[in-house]
C-alpha cells in the first residue's frame, strides 16, 4: 500500500471513529434527559390500585390512612389522608401503597411534586423489591419532609434508599434491585426510633410523583 493510500484510509477511519462517538454520546444524552411518570394525578391516573398498609395489620394499631382524587374544573391531584394514632413510645404508621412491576434502571432518583397540610408533615416513601411485599420481609425506606404552604419538588435519591424492618434501620449487604421494585408506598410514621414524635391528623397533596436522572 502506498503511503499517499495508506494516509487516505487512516482518514476514512478517523471520521467514521468520530461519527461513533458523537452517535453514542448522543444517545448517552438522550438517556440522560428521560424522565418516567409513574404517578400523574394531574392527568388520568386514578389511585383504585392503592391499598392500605397501616399498623392496624398488627393488634394494637388504630391508625386510618387513605388516598384519593380531589378534582374541580381547574386542577386534578391526590390527597393523602392520614390519622395516626401511635403507641406511647411513638410506634405506629398508615400508610398507602400500589403494587405492581417497575423497572427503574438507570434512574437514580424519584421526585414527588407536593405540599404537606397539618401540625406534622413528615412522610417517607417505601419501596420493596422482587415480591418480597409482606411484613416479614424487610422494605427499603426513605425520609422526607413535605413542604408546607407551597407546593415543591422533593428529590428521593435511589441510593439513599435503606432498608428497615418495622421501623428500625437494619444492617445487611443487599442493595435495592432497581430492575425489579414490586411495591412503592407512603406513609406516616409514628418516629418511634426518631428524634421527632408524630401524631394526629395530616395530609399529604400530590401532583406526581417521576423517576429521573440527577
Amino acid at each position: 500500500m502506498s503511503s499517499v493510500n495508506f494516509i487516505f484510509f487512516s482518514v476514512i477511519l478517523c471520521i467514521f471513529h468520530a461519527k461513533l462517538l458523537m452517535c453514542d454520546n448522543k444517545n448517552a444524552s438522550a438517556s440522560v434527559a428521560e424522565t418516567r411518570y409513574l404517578f400523574d394525578f394531574t392527568k388520568n391516573d386514578s389511585v383504585e390500585t392503592w391499598e392500605e398498609i397501616s399498623d392496624t395489620v398488627r393488634d394494637v394499631g388504630m391508625s386510618k390512612a387513605l388516598i384519593t382524587i380531589h378534582k374541580n374544573i381547574g386542577f386534578r391531584r391526590a390527597i393523602f389522608f392520614v390519622l395516626l394514632n401511635p403507641q406511647l413510645n411513638g410506634a405506629g404508621f398508615a400508610g398507602m401503597r400500589v403494587l405492581s412491576n417497575y423497572d427503574l434502571s438507570g434512574y437514580t432518583a424519584l421526585q414527588i411534586y407536593c405540599r404537606g397540610q397539618g401540625q406534622f408533615n413528615r412522610f417517607k416513601v417505601t419501596l420493596r423489591h422482587k415480591g418480597f411485599n409482606d411484613e416479614t420481609n424487610y422494605s427499603f425506606e426513605q425520609y422526607f419532609q413535605a413542604p408546607k404552604d407551597e407546593f415543591a419538588v422533593r428529590d428521593l435519591r435511589l441510593s439513599e434508599f435503606k432498608a428497615y424492618y418495622r421501623g428500625k434501620k437494619v444492617v445487611n449487604n443487599e442493595t435495592l434491585n432497581l430492575s425489579q421494585i414490586t411495591s412503592i408506598g407512603l406513609q406516616m410514621y409514628g418516629g418511634v426510633y426518631q428524634t421527632v414524635k408524630q401524631k394526629g391528623p395530616a395530609t399529604l397533596e400530590i401532583d406526581w410523583i417521576r423517576a429521573v436522572v440527577l
